[in-house]
């Protein structure tokens, strides 16, 4: 059972203090921060980011959702028009979905080629390598869900009408095509994850509590010495490529 709302407004404000100081710690030290949200659809990635950064720096703080690639884009290289994003010192970047698309959603709709999503796993690493070799603090947030709580959120996006702009012309193929999305996700996993740039699995059935613990593990990674926060629950937040059996199938 999740917390009362009284328990939960607290706990988030608490968090969100500790946040605040954070920031104010990588901007001071010039920290470049990298957050990178994937998941299945309604993991609850707008949510968290929303909570994560209602209290940040506007100006030191970017949220990137990037549209479909055009067609100059599509002829580029894969990661080029991800470059210009990147933080600068004392910048925090979150992308709401990322390169990652070639490692999930564009093999399992038929968006790129076999080749080019094998070439993209050999080759997203050793990006990300690159990043964290200049310093970059780079977090890679895999949002997990259920079938059964995916089922129920879509079918509230369909009724809601302030839900609209979240409805997607994906959100079936989201279900029709669960075990191809399944199988994408723990190649994606096992092959991406390093060293320089592990993957860590939130559970988020219950929405508040990965909410909380998303922040938890953010704090936790930027290791802010005027933070004092707890550790991440290890039933809700856990390394991913070494945990595929705890992922939902």
């Amino acid at each position: 059972m999740g917390k009362s709302k009284d328990d939960y407004d607290a706990d988030l404000e608490r968090l969100q203090i500790a946040l605040v100081q954070t920031q104010a710690w990588t901007i001071e030290q010039g920290v470049r921060t990298l957050i990178v949200f994937e998941g299945r659809d309604t993991a609850g990635k707008d949510g968290a980011i929303k909570r994560l950064t209602e209290y940040m720096s506007p100006r030191q703080t970017r949220v990137v959702a990037l549209p479909k690639p055009t067609e100059r884009e599509s002829s580029q290289w894969y990661f080029q028009r991800y470059v210009g994003h990147l933080p600068a010192a004392g910048e925090t970047v979150i992308l709401n979905r990322s390169w990652y698309n070639r490692g999930g959603v564009e093999p399992v709709m038929g968006f790129c080629t076999p080749e080019q999503h094998a070439q993209f796993l050999k080759d997203a690493p050793r990006f990300e390598r690159m990043l964290t070799d200049d310093g970059i603090v780079l977090i890679k947030l895999w949002l997990d869900i259920s079938r059964q709580e995916q089922a129920k959120r879509l079918a509230q996006r369909r009724e809601d009408p302030l839900k609209r702009f979240k409805l997607s012309s994906l959100d079936a193929e989201a279900e029709a095509r669960w075990d191809a999305y399944s199988g994408a996700r723990n190649r994606m996993l096992e092959e991406t994850d390093s060293k320089a740039a592990r993957w860590t699995a939130i559970a988020t059935d219950d929405k508040k509590t990965a909410r909380l613990n998303i922040i938890r593990h953010v704090l936790t990674a930027l290791a802010c010495p005027r933070a004092e926060v707890e550790a991440p629950d290890a039933k809700i937040v856990f390394p991913a490529a070494d945990n595929l059996d705890r992922l939902f199938r």
